[in-house]
C-alpha cells in the first residue's frame, strides 16, 4: 500500500491510500503517460521552460492546476492522480506540498 498526501495548506490535506489491487495492471509508463496527458490538458506551465520537464515538476503542476476542489471531492480524477503518482514514484508514502512546490 502507498499513501499519497496532497497539501494545499496546513489545515487542508487530502490523503489517498493506494492498494495493490489499484495498481495491479498499471505500468510505470502508463502512469507517467496519464500524468503527462493531464499536464498538457490542464495547460500547466513548466517550472523550467528551457529544459526537460521532470516527473516531479509534472506531478506538482498537475496537482496545482488540477486544483484543490478535485482533491476535496476525492472522485475518480483524484484517485487516478494518486494511483499514477504512487506507481510513477514507487514509494510507500508521497507528500505533495503544492504551495511549497515540493514532493517529499
Amino acid at each position: 500500500m502507498s499513501t499519497v498526501t496532497v497539501v494545499f495548506r496546513t489545515d487542508r490535506e487530502y490523503e489517498f491510500h493506494v492498494h495493490a489491487d489499484d495498481i495491479a495492471e498499471l505500468t510505470k509508463d502508463n502512469a507517467r503517460h496519464w500524468l503527462h496527458t493531464e499536464f498538457d490538458e490542464l495547460e500547466c506551465t513548466p517550472s523550467n521552460p528551457m529544459g526537460k520537464v521532470l516527473i516531479l515538476d509534472v506531478i506538482l503542476n498537475v496537482a496545482k492546476y488540477g486544483g484543490e476542489p478535485r482533491f476535496a471531492q476525492g472522485g475518480p480524477w483524484a484517485r487516478n492522480f494518486a494511483t499514477c503518482v504512487a506507481v510513477a514514484l514507487d514509494r510507500p508514502a508521497v507528500r505533495i506540498d503544492v504551495p511549497g512546490f515540493v514532493v517529499g
